[in-house]
């Protein structure tokens, strides 16, 4: 922009200057061709004379001239481009900015006339929004319903799109999950649920037929080896198309160790069982066997069945009483038909290399109660090993009846691997899932599993799953209803599609941000400096997510100088006892992730955090905007790019300043509106940002964040 704009200026000037030449020029020569021979002969002498002083008179005449106009000319043009850039600011960002006159009077005029309809604007939007209130007080109510019912609902709901973005969810959510960074408006659900898991779930559903649709269970371990039950259900459009998910999420790892507590106690049951009645059933034979003994030793044989009965009879109340609590372990197993899980586990065969699967249709409706998805694997896994050491080519894949149980073969043509060979394979651990290997898995469900020959059949895998009586019947579930959303979740989001674009060609309307701030201990972060405090808050959808920020005071480990504290106000005692930034970095990281930094001044931030990459191990890789930079763009003519300057100029209050999530907060509100602005003057991708801040003068205070 500024070459264009001095372009702007000096050209007309110098057009102004060549046109006084010319005409000076025609007009001494039509005075020359009026001159008699003599005359002209005495306007030689003199010219030759005075050759020199009359050229600098020229010169300056014309240099002044040219001066004075492209003065004139950048007046005007400079007063226009601002009034230009302030009625954009009024309209986009700032409705109660009132446009600066000063300037040439005309323009001074035509501002005067811009805020007489902005106030003429004002005054019609006012009595609008005052119509829509009054007309939305009932929805008003619906909604506030709805949010009360969310926030007070025990279940912990997640509500995303197809691409795994949260749309909704509640506050039973972020308490199941513990943790503030993996929850929120905007951030992938596959930082919860892995996206396989997800996709299992759902073409379960599909897969049955559309008036017996419901929901689908999968079990996930999440951040801190705690296990989750997680309830799919998907939410239809009107067209009949999936366009998200409903996630009902339920923490099993009290269960799970309840279970295990029920297990401990069952066999240490047995064991006490089993060795009292072997006293007893000892003594009555003898009594038996021996009817002539004295009375003395039949009492003391009467007492040791009585003894033992009474021990026997203690530790049954005993177990009783602590197993009463502890339920069985099959809450991670569900209902599937015995083709879905065939079909199940072929699916997860296939992607191995050179296996050709084939499935057997099942003689009769048998139905049984597995993890489908971690049982696919766990056979997928097998199937691997065979290939890897018997060279198994192709897999014939059957489940029939066995004495009560379902009996899942994977036949193939050769050789068996050898016992000790499989056992082994049966204690490699799977990758995720619930289960950490093949043989915990089968456990889980009650079976058994093993690899060999039997009358001279063809070398196969089988295992025994235990049969459900009856199909499920499916739940019944309201269909949701795109159309009557709240207004207070985003569900706009529905609307997205996965983009596999880089990040410059992505669409700012379509990228999620994280505004941040730091406060440090000074300002030399290369003489030893350190960050105090950080604050943070994402923009997801043009909106500002207030109650998903993120705010952490770290430890420094030296002393605050006082200089400092009297900016942020944070004292070395406030500090003592804090996390050090090596905690904080990671889950500054995980909440920022899959997201554009944004920060003002965030060159100054962006140092601190890259002179610690190599002590925390964390990079912050996503692009980096500044506040600082996009507002010389959007007003390339205000010489003032202060935080507070930007503030006032687009009507955001400033509160908080100089603590980490208030300067973030404040940051924020800047970014949005600086954002709608930026799509007026056409930049609407993150590359065409970038490369208009690259442009500015001030992006040189700091080339690094904007080259490669």
């Amino acid at each position: 922009m500024g070459p264009l704009r001095t372009a702007g200026r000096w050209v007309p000037a110098f057009l102004v200057a060549v046109y006084v030449v010319l005409a000076a020029l025609a007009l001494s020569l039509l005075g020359w061709s009026s001159l008699t021979a003599p005359e002209r002969e005495v306007v030689r002498d003199v010219v030759s004379g005075q050759a020199a002083a009359l050229l600098v008179c020229a010169a300056l005449v014309i240099a002044g001239l040219v001066a004075l106009v492209a003065r004139l000319i950048g007046r005007y043009t400079s007063a226009a481009r601002r009034l230009t850039a302030e009625t954009r600011l009024l309209l986009e960002a700032n409705p109660d900015h009132r446009v600066d006159r000063s300037g040439p009077h005309e323009l001074g005029e035509l501002a005067a006339a811009v805020d007489a309809l902005a106030q003429r604007r004002r005054v019609a939007q006012r009595e609008v929004a005052t119509q829509i209130a009054e007309a939305q007080v009932g929805l008003e109510q619906e909604r506030n319903r709805l949010a009360t019912l969310m926030a007070e609902l025990a279940v912990a709901v997640l509500v995303c799109n197809v691409d795994g973005q949260i749309l909704l969810y509640n506050a039973s959510a972020r308490s199941v999950l513990d943790d503030d960074t993996a929850v929120g408006l905007g951030r992938s659900v596959f930082g919860i649920v892995d996206r396989d898991l997800l996709d299992h779930a759902v073409a379960r559903i599909l897969a049955a037929p559309v008036s017996a649709q419901g929901s689908s269970h999968v079990a996930t371990t999440v951040h801190g080896g705690r296990l989750l039950q997680v309830e799919v259900a998907t939410v239809l459009g009107h067209d009949g198309e999936v366009t998200g998910y409903v996630l009902l999420l339920e923490d099993l790892t009290q269960r799970m160790t309840d279970s295990s507590r029920r297990d401990d106690l069952l066999r240490e049951f047995t064991e006490v069982t089993r060795a009292s009645l072997g006293s007893i059933q000892a003594a009555i034979e003898t009594v038996i066997d021996y009817p002539e003994m004295d009375a003395e030793e039949l009492r003391q044989f009467i007492g040791i069945v009585r003894e033992e009965s009474r021990g026997l009879g203690s530790h049954v109340e005993v177990w009783a009483a602590e197993s009463a609590a502890h339920l069985a372990a099959d809450w991670l197993l569900s209902e599937i038909s015995g083709a879905d899980l065939l079909s199940v586990v072929a699916a997860a065969i296939e992607p191995v290399d050179a296996v050709t699967v084939s499935v057997l249709p099942t003689a009769d409706a048998l139905w049984v109660k597995a993890d489908s998805h971690t049982l696919a694997r766990t056979v997928a896994h097998l199937v691997r090993r065979l290939r890897e050491r018997v060279g198994l080519e192709e897999v014939v894949l059957s489940l029939t009846r066995a004495r009560g149980h379902a009996q899942l073969d994977a036949s193939w043509s050769g050789r068996a691997p050898e016992p000790d060979e499989f056992q082994a394979w049966l204690d490699e651990r799977l990758t995720g899932g619930a289960a950490s290997n093949p043989r915990e898995v089968v456990a889980r469900h009650g079976g058994e599993v093993w690899t060999g020959r039997s009358n001279g059949d063809a070398p196969h895998l089988r295992l025994l799953l235990p049969l459900t009586e009856a199909a499920p019947a499916p739940p019944v579930r309201p269909r949701i209803d795109v159309d009557s959303r709240p207004e207070f979740y985003d569900f706009g989001l529905f609307d997205r599609h996965e983009e596999s674009l880089a990040w410059h060609d992505r669409r700012l309307d379509e990228l999620a941000y994280t505004v941040f701030d730091t406060e440090t201990t000074g300002l030399e972060p290369t003489q030893g400096d350190e960050i105090i405090s950080l604050g943070a808050v994402r923009v997801v959808n043009g909106r500002l997510l207030r109650q998903e920020s993120f705010e952490r005071l770290v430890d420094p480990q030296r002393s605050v100088p006082a200089v400092s504290t009297a900016v942020h106000g944070l004292t070395r005692g406030m500090l003592i006892g804090q996390p050090t930034l090596d905690a904080v970095l990671p889950e500054f990281a995980r909440y920022a992730a899959d997201t554009v930094l944004v920060g003002h001044n965030v060159g100054f931030d962006m140092q601190f955090l890259r002179l610690k990459e190599a002590s925390t191990g964390v990079r912050f890789t996503q692009p980096v905007l500044d506040t600082l930079l996009l507002d010389a763009v959007v007003h390339p003519d205000h010489d003032e790019h202060s935080l507070e300057a930007i503030a006032a100029r687009l009507g955001v209050d400033v509160l908080g300043r100089h603590t980490a999530l208030g300067d973030a907060l404040v940051t924020g509100e800047v970014f949005v509106r600086l954002v709608r602005l930026l799509r007026l003057r056409g930049s609407r991708t993150l590359g065409e940002v970038v490369e208009a801040s690259r442009a500015t003068m001030q992006a040189r205070l700091d080339r690094s964040m904007y080259d490669g």
